[in-house]
């Protein structure tokens, strides 16, 4: 018979390696903490400027959507209701200085959550990380939606559903509010990749994929940025700039700048591919 002495040292071992087994895998992830400042070396004039007007090239759309588009004014944006939004979720990690903070559980020091603020009309957005239920069917849905996140090795994937209706391009492309977002967190030192797939049933036939990097920049500073709609235009009450069906004055204009064909510029999966 063993001496009690050795059953207790032995049960405490097992309590304290069964803890620090826990805290290893609670802890299991990369610090993607920091100011991350956006690397616009790639698709610039969409991610600056903005993309040309009927330019659906690459996208996987529907018929729903290329008319929606084809019926979109660009003076909208300068509509009071418009001037203030920020880009939803889905859109904002093509744009602007992103910083990222955990929040941790003092008790357990488990992070319990990743916030992220953007420079771009400062959307803040919380990725829960304890698998919470998602939000009832009849919940309003916002910009930023809701978000649940795990790690997959050093990769933090985030479902992110609750999305208000958006858009998939800055021209008149809409993504519908029963969309959903997958991304993919992975950083690499200094870099950070932000993977982003839409999928949406209403106006898109297959998922729509899109990558941007950032770097860490400890001195980066990201000010606030003040809003205040105004009115621009003076507009007859309740009107929103639109085309009717057919009326659209820059049918063709982006394929006859570029030399395509204008069943190529107006999208679907097929201009997704190489072939």
């Amino acid at each position: 018979m063993k001496p009690a002495s050795h059953s207790r040292s032995i049960g405490v071992l097992l309590v304290c390696s069964s803890a620090a087994v826990l805290s290893t895998q609670a802890n299991a992830q990369f610090d993607i903490s920091g100011n991350w400042r956006a690397l616009i070396h790639e698709d610039q004039p969409e991610r600056g400027p903005g993309p040309d007007i009927m330019e659906y090239v690459g996208l996987p759309i529907n018929e729903a959507a290329r008319i929606a588009g084809m019926s979109w004014d660009p003076a909208q944006l300068a509509m009071p209701e418009f001037q203030c939004r920020p880009h939803p979720s889905d859109y904002g990690s093509r744009h602007s200085n992103l910083r990222v903070w955990q929040e941790v559980d003092s008790a357990s020091q488990i992070t319990t959550a990743w916030r992220t603020h953007r420079e771009w009309q400062e959307p803040e957005r919380t990725i829960h990380m304890d698998q919470r239920e998602r939000p009832a069917s009849y919940a309003p849905h916002t910009w930023q939606g809701f978000s649940l996140g795990t790690w997959d090795g050093n990769m933090l994937n985030i479902l992110t559903t609750d999305l208000k209706r958006g858009y998939i391009r800055r021209n008149g492309i809409p993504r519908s509010d029963e969309g959903e977002l997958q991304e993919h967190y992975i950083r690499h030192d200094e870099f950070l990749t932000i993977i982003a797939v839409v999928k949406d049933p209403v106006y898109l036939t297959e998922p729509f994929i899109r990558s941007s990097n950032y770097i860490v920049d400890p001195a980066l500073a990201i000010a606030p940025y003040p809003c205040s709609p105004a009115v621009e235009i003076e507009r007859a009450w309740g009107y929103v700039p639109h085309y009717l069906p057919g009326q659209n004055p820059f049918n063709g204009e982006y394929a006859n700048r570029y030399g395509i064909d204008l069943d190529d510029s107006l999208g679907g999966a097929q201009t997704m591919y190489p072939d």
